[in-house]
């Protein structure tokens, strides 16, 4: 047997079944397939970056992309817009923003101003006022902020403080208003992080309609850097969960490997439920799951598990496989993982599934779900 094909049967017996996973769910009927944004290279390091459409075909069994673009260079934030496009925002510190339309054509790219020093930090999101909102750092003085642009044009019409040093993932929350993850990490204009012990790393929300501040939270260890965001709603229940994952920044490897992995804000409290983590101290993604759960990702160690409030004090693993990395939330409380040798679906009550890529590719950081039928 091909060692890369017995790699892949060895590897169906790392996704756990859904009948071992905490909290109640009721059955779901199956999709038929799923269209995802996505972006990878080829399996060097050297290899050009693409941004494209996946499709998975869950009765054949098959994943295909629909279409491809090549990229000026590594991205990491995808936004899927009407019509089966997307925006594509350039990696941290990032010095383009993209828009491909729903064939795969580029139909606007912009880039920012080398004089301004202002760079991207790698992730976007669209206002109820149809304005988007990017995050940067201003790296002549460090500080973070938000990008106001047109969502048509894309041109930059104001810019907001984030209150904080490396802003990263942002969300809106129930009232259009904007929740952002500072990172707290001072680096250089070449991304080089340096001055640790003046951390700050914080959750903020902004008023969307002034750019003020109205509320800060923060961990008392600073060395917890707050990145990734993921919103979790319990069917019926008004209340929703801001999962925050976590990248420790301390100086041994010993409190790294201790440090929690996942903060959640629970109406006003920001807090670390549980001291389970993944023996490393990176969670690279996160993503809803079912009744206000949470899925995270460390593609240093290839797992990803899984936070529910019924068992509040653990995580189960759900998936077991190198490169776990890459989170979207599916079919009403499953999640879509990308991992070294393919797609895999994880749910509480349907079948677990790996699709293989469909050529040699490396899967970067973050994929989005545009549709599934």
């Amino acid at each position: 047997m091909n060692p890369l094909r017995r790699q892949f049967s060895l590897s169906l017996g790392t996704l756990l079944a859904g009948s071992l996973l905490p909290g109640r769910v009721l059955a779901a009927p199956e999709s038929r397939q799923a269209l995802i944004a996505a972006a990878w290279r080829g399996l060097n390091k050297n290899d050009p970056y693409f941004a494209g459409v996946l499709h998975a075909d869950w009765q054949a069994r098959k994943l295909e992309i629909r279409h491809a673009v090549p990229l000026p260079s590594r991205p990491h934030g995808l936004l899927p817009e009407a019509g089966g496009g997307m925006l594509v925002v350039s990696a941290r510190p990032g010095t383009w923003l993209m828009r491909c339309d729903g064939e795969g054509k580029v139909v606007q790219q912009i880039a920012q101003d080398d004089s301004s020093l202002l760079r991207f930090c790698g992730h976007a999101i669209v206002t109820r006022d149809r304005l988007l909102l990017t995050t940067e750092t201003d790296h002549a003085t460090g500080r973070g902020r938000i990008g106001v642009r047109d969502l048509r044009t894309l041109k930059k019409l104001d810019d907001w403080d984030t209150h904080g040093i490396d802003p990263h993932q942002l969300l809106l929350d129930g009232e259009g208003h904007l929740i952002v993850a500072n990172g707290g990490v001072p680096r250089t204009l070449a991304d080089k992080k340096h001055d640790l012990q003046r951390m700050e790393s914080s959750l903020v929300r902004i008023d969307t309609g002034t750019g003020k501040l109205l509320q800060q939270w923060r961990l008392d260890d600073p060395r917890l850097s707050l990145r990734h965001i993921a919103w979790s709603h319990v069917p019926g229940d008004g209340d929703a969960r801001l999962g925050v994952a976590i990248q420790a920044e301390h100086e041994r490897a010993e409190d790294r490997a201790q440090a929690p992995i996942l903060a959640v804000l629970d109406g006003e409290r920001l807090s670390t439920p549980t001291r389970a983590n993944d023996n490393f101290g990176y969670a690279g993604d996160i993503a809803a799951a079912w009744d206000g759960g949470f899925v995270l990702s460390s593609n240093q160690v290839g797992l990803a598990q899984l936070w529910h409030p019924a068992t509040a004090d653990r995580m189960t693993p759900v998936v077991k496989m190198d490169e776990a990395y890459a989170l979207a939330s599916w079919q009403s409380g499953g999640v879509l993982v990308a991992t070294a040798l393919g797609l895999v679906r994880t749910h509480p009550t349907l079948k677990s599934m790996i699709l293989p890529w469909p050529q040699p590719m490396a899967l970067d950081n973050h994929w989005s779900l545009i549709s599934e039928t």
